[in-house]
């Protein structure tokens, strides 16, 4: 598949919306610690409106205000190889974030800081700073995560299935639109190399994911390779995968 090329504005960051990375900072809550996460950074990106290239990638829905009250994804946590010790992504599900100030998140983090891939489950009201769960992860573990709007409070469960944990935590933002949802990776780092990320039963408002008119988005870093997202399956199902 050959990379789509679109020009835009710069900078990315004037002008536009900026949303939540996975900004990975170690902040804390109460019943939550930071693990493996990547200390006092934050690395807040772009929204590209309906281009095809992000720092992203995935799928998201986009509607007016109002229009999100779950996003549900599941995925296994794919083996990462490690290059360079400033890599780290995550996929997650959300609400909020695209052309928007903030996102009500939740997944897991690969950071290779220790030049090892090291796994750390995570929630996030952006703009406040990401929560770091303690609770172990490890490659190939099933994981579930959902993000449920009512009114200006949100909800964000992420469970493993394998290791056999759920984490809940609800928090209110007034600012929240719930205009849309998605179920992406993201690598403010750069991605690591990865074989696939498989997402499954990737729904938003109880809906299949293609029920909703979708932007598609390949992956737009600095890293060697670029991942784009598979065509669905079964209305909720699709794979994250190197370009060839």
């Amino acid at each position: 598949m050959c990379r789509t090329t679109i020009s835009r504005t710069l900078p990315l960051f004037a002008g536009v919306a900026l949303v939540g990375s996975l900004a990975w900072s170690g902040g804390l809550a109460s019943g939550a610690t930071a693990s493996a996460g990547r200390a006092a950074v934050k690395a807040p990106h772009g929204a590209y409106g309906n281009f095809e290239l992000s720092n992203w990638g995935g799928y998201v829905a986009h509607e007016t205000p109002r229009s999100f009250t779950t996003a549900t994804a599941n995925w296994t946590e794919a083996n990462a190889t490690c290059r360079k010790t400033s890599e780290y992504y995550a996929p997650w599900v959300g609400i909020d974030g695209w052309n928007a100030d903030t996102v009500e998140q939740t997944g897991v983090q690969t950071d290779c800081s220790t030049g090892k891939p090291v796994d750390s489950a995570w929630y996030e009201m952006y703009p406040k700073l990401p929560v770091f769960y303690s609770n172990p992860v490890s490659t190939g573990d099933k994981i579930t995560a959902t993000v449920s709007a009512s009114g200006d409070t949100y909800t964000m469960t992420i469970s493993d299935l394998t290791k056999g944990w759920t984490e809940t935590t609800t928090k209110s933002n007034s600012n929240a639109e719930s205009a849309s949802a998605e179920a992406v990776i993201e690598a403010p780092g750069g991605y690591p190399t990865l074989k696939a990320v498989k997402f499954t039963g990737v729904e938003f408002n109880g809906r299949p994911l293609d029920d909703f008119s979708l932007i598609k988005l390949e992956t737009d870093t600095k890293s060697p390779i670029t991942y784009t997202p598979t065509a669905i399956k079964n209305g909720e199902d699709f794979n994250m995968v190197p370009e060839s």
